[in-house]
């Protein structure tokens, strides 16, 4: 009894051996999920399709095209169908007897605008502009979009740089700590060297705690402005280096004629100015050919055929003034728009030079920050070495190593900076999301 007792125990011993044996197969060969890599051109194409300000800016150029459609229809010929079916039914007469009928009756009836006073004509040019005006203002939606896309890039890049950047900071600041245990250790150092060099490791550890929250901040931006609809971990892949040359000055009058906000406010001009005439034509009378054709009778089918043509005149007499103010009203607007579009160039124009001074300050600016970077670099290397023998003072040492840390931290900031200022510096230009650098 023993025996099989010990032989089932070890049947179970091994069972369980085999079983554990599997769960480790099973998780080790469990796959990896890594974020997913995004370059800059995989964020224009998913933008450009699922970003909602691009689709609702698409459905308005839709809807200006139909309503240019409707716009139009008055200047085709106008069809209608009609059926009736009339009972009546009168009082007894005098003599105590009713009347009843039934009438039949079918027929198609039309009409050709013939003459408005070409206010028709003048609607549909309006509808025209109103469609380029629609497609201009999806231009000016697009190089928003794209500024803003860029700019999430952009901090994503700089908060992948910016984790990598805290933990260079951590080791250092780990290793100044311990180099400075040592000396304390041996009396060489004071408590107040050691408490500094553990609030700095401390404050170390905190950036980059800060720094992993701000990038899950950077990876919702850009998924934000990609458009998806799911939030899961991403990763840019690119540099926070500029690659195009940016020397030459441009002609700003010359490329503000391009920008799509101007071109929409100017189709918006247009739209209105065919409005006026539009508004003028409503003095003239409105001439139109009517006609129809059918048949009525008191039984099914109606047999009694009806046909009439004739020209029908239009011409209102008295209405309270409303022509008169519809009238003073589209000219007003006209004015106003023509004043925004002076002062809006005006505006496009200093905005143009100022983002071009912009990016050319900051491009220099990194210049500048690399150098002393570099120059910090050098003198952390030399006064560590010479802290370690003795030939320099805590006080001395920690100030050149703030110095470093405060010099890495900056090169980032003026790196990222540039690359803002240059998406700056599209947009001015009205660079849409097609523009790819």
């Amino acid at each position: 009894m023993g025996v099989g007792l010990m032989a089932i125990d070890h049947l179970k011993m091994k069972n369980m051996n085999k079983f554990i044996i599997w769960v480790a197969i099973l998780f080790i060969c469990q796959p990896v999920w890594a974020e997913e890599k995004l370059t800059w051109t995989d964020c224009l194409r998913q933008a450009s399709q699922y970003h909602p300000d691009l689709i609702s800016a698409k459905e308005n150029i839709r809807q200006s095209l139909d309503a240019k459609i409707i716009t139009a229809s008055p200047l085709w010929p106008q069809a209608d169908t009609s059926l009736s079916l009339t009972q009546l039914k009168s009082q007894p007469s005098a003599t105590g007897i009713k009347e009843n009928s039934t009438t039949y009756a079918y027929g198609v009836s039309g009409s050709q605008l013939l003459f408005d006073g070409f206010k028709t004509i003048n609607d549909v040019k309006a509808s025209a502009e109103n469609v380029k005006a629609s497609q201009w203002g999806f231009q000016f939606v697009s190089s928003q979009v794209r500024l803003r896309l860029r700019t999430a890039f952009i901090n994503l890049l700089k908060g992948q740089e910016l984790i990598k950047l805290t933990k260079d900071i951590y080791d250092i600041r780990k290793q100044s700590l311990n180099l400075i245990l040592k000396y304390y250790n041996s009396g060489i150092e004071h408590k107040g060297a050691l408490m500094t060099a553990q609030a700095n490791l401390a404050e170390a550890e905190f950036e980059i705690h800060q720094a992993q929250r701000g990038l899950e901040v950077a990876q919702r931006d850009l998924l934000k402005e990609i458009g998806a609809r799911t939030i899961e971990p991403v990763q840019a892949e690119g540099s926070l280096g500029i690659t195009v040359n940016y020397q030459q000055t441009p002609d700003f009058e010359a490329l503000v004629k391009n920008n799509p906000q101007l071109l929409q406010l100017m189709a918006q001009i247009n739209a209105v100015s065919f409005n006026v005439k539009s508004d003028q034509s409503n003095f003239w009378p409105a001439v139109s050919l009517e006609g129809g054709v059918g048949k009525s009778d008191s039984h099914w089918p109606p047999g009694v055929a009806d046909t009439n043509v004739g020209l029908k005149l239009t011409w209102p007499l008295l209405e309270g003034g409303t022509r008169v103010a519809q009238l003073d009203q589209a000219k007003s607007v006209l004015r106003g728009l023509q004043a925004q579009e002076q002062s809006l160039k005006d505006t496009l124009v200093l905005a143009l030079e100022q983002n071009w001074f912009n990016l050319q300050d900051a491009i220099e600016q990194v210049n500048v920050q690399k150098e002393f970077l570099d120059a910090d670099v050098e003198r952390a290397k030399i006064a560590e070495q010479q802290y370690s023998v003795g030939l320099m003072t805590f006080d001395d040492w920690t100030i050149i190593e703030d110095n470093l840390v405060s010099g890495k931290k900056t090169f980032l900031n003026t790196q990222a900076n540039a690359l803002l200022a240059e998406a700056d510096w599209t947009e001015a230009q009205g660079r849409t999301i097609e523009y790819a650098n």
